[in-house]
């Protein structure tokens, strides 16, 4: 259009040209300004598990004083987030869900933010180089037996004992007594005979397990997926647990940083 203009010395032309220029001299002042002074703030969930999808928080802050964000469009690997304003010295959140199909350890790299503010003529984005470490645990496949070995004290792949509790096989069922929760009543018993009767249940956690990976079955996929299974049953009974796998060995033990580092321990595993 400007050789246009130049050769045939057509004002008209030499006026859309004009405009033209203008148009991308405010759209680059603009665009520039739409973009600068956002800060980025990444927040990923405490347990993330392989082919598991998990939302990431995401909350993308404004420090202008003065100018608002429009059309910010937010990448997170694949997938895309558009948030459509964000006001002065204000912040927008939302969530992201993703998942990764394999365990083991990442790395986020980058994030980036787009728009095409104001006229849609051009995309401009900037980068942010945010290198957050992630921990991704083994699927956890189920498990019919969860206590699986042989020893004293066990049968039919579980603990026994004779410690009273609140989970495990029935013991024994025995007269109500008050105080007793409604929920033990055993109610076919108390039909049949006419009076209220209570079922006494086996303390689970009265004994430690150690979650043995060599004796598992299958091959190491499948061993990691039923141990992390076992990890998190054991860690929500309150039964303080433990693993064995060649010459290595973690103490039974209950606690959130038990289950962190076994979790982690079987992420990581080759």
């Amino acid at each position: 259009m400007g050789v246009a203009a130049v050769n045939t010395g057509n004002n008209l032309i030499y006026l859309i040209v004009a405009a033209m220029l203008s148009f991308m001299g405010i759209s680059g002042f603009f665009g520039k300004r739409n973009l600068s002074n956002l800060d980025l703030e990444i927040d990923m969930p405490e347990e993330i598990f392989a082919g598991v999808e998990f939302p990431v928080r995401v909350v993308l802050k404004n420090k202008k004083r003065f100018l608002p964000s429009f059309l910010v469009i937010f990448h997170f690997y694949d997938k895309k987030y558009i948030v459509p304003y964000i006001d002065p010295k204000g912040s927008y959140t939302f969530h992201i869900n993703y998942l990764y199909r394999k365990r083991g350890k990442y790395t986020t790299d980058s994030f980036g933010i787009c728009s095409v503010f104001p006229f849609n003529f051009f995309v401009r984005c900037i980068v942010y180089q945010k290198k957050i470490p992630v921990i991704v645990y083994p699927y956890p496949r189920k498990m019919e037996n969860l206590y699986n070995s042989s020893g004293p004290g066990r049968r039919d792949g579980h603990y026994s004992t004779q410690k009273s509790g609140s989970q495990g096989d029935i013991v024994s069922i025995r007269n109500y007594s008050p105080g007793d929760p409604v929920k033990f009543i055993h109610w076919k018993a108390s039909a049949r005979t006419g009076e209220l009767k209570v079922k006494e249940m086996e303390d689970l956690s009265s004994k430690p397990v150690i979650i043995d990976l060599d004796s598992i079955h299958g091959d190491l996929e499948t061993k990691v997926s039923y141990a992390t299974y076992l990890v998190l049953e054991l860690y929500k009974n309150s039964v303080p647990f433990g693993l064995k796998y060649g010459k290595k060995f973690f103490k039974p033990e209950h606690s959130r940083k038990q289950k962190a580092m076994i979790l982690t321990e079987l992420a990581v595993l080759r």
